[in-house]
């Protein structure tokens, strides 16, 4: 079973007010499970959104979550279980509220936690969530996985030939 990571990075890059030097992924697909790097109000490109409005960062979040997903050749309703991080029990409301509009009918399992702090002081909250492609969805996308591989492989052989 390949594991596909897609939309890697070094955290050296992300935090560098920070000494970190870790290669990690937005996303991994390890047979039909899919693992997401946990979610904050921060746009997919790094820029930190919505400043001191826990909703509107779990709103981002929840966005970057079904762009994820979808990369994954996932879906929203493909969420199993989700950890939500809060750092205040007094945004649980808004940010479970905005949650809930995008996972209406999934019916995950959820875990919600109260902390002292996430990565940046900016950072309200957080979601981890975890996915499990079902079966006949995943047979085509793993055959899709194949002729890609193959396309670029067949790519760069030509590309070998022209030099």
């Amino acid at each position: 079973m390949a594991h596909i990571r897609k939309r890697k990075f070094n955290t050296k890059k992300t935090y560098p007010e920070q000494k970190l030097d870790n290669d990690l992924s937005m996303s991994v697909r390890a047979g039909n499970l899919v693992f997401l790097r946990g979610q904050v109000g921060q746009t997919l490109e790094g820029k930190v959104v919505h400043v001191g409005d826990a909703g509107k960062q779990a709103e981002q979040a929840m966005r970057n979550v079904k762009v994820l997903l979808e990369e994954q050749g996932s879906r929203l309703d493909d969420i199993c279980k989700i950890t939500v991080y809060l750092v205040d029990r007094g945004y649980r409301e808004a940010v479970y509220q905005s949650i809930g509009k995008w996972l209406k009918g999934v019916f995950p399992v959820s875990t919600g936690l109260v902390i002292d702090g996430l990565a940046r002081p900016e950072y309200l909250m957080e979601i981890d969530v975890f996915a499990v492609i079902p079966e006949e969805r995943l047979a085509r996308l793993e055959a899709g996985d194949r002729k890609s591989k193959k396309a670029k492989k067949l790519g760069k052989k030509g590309k070998k030939k022209r030099q």
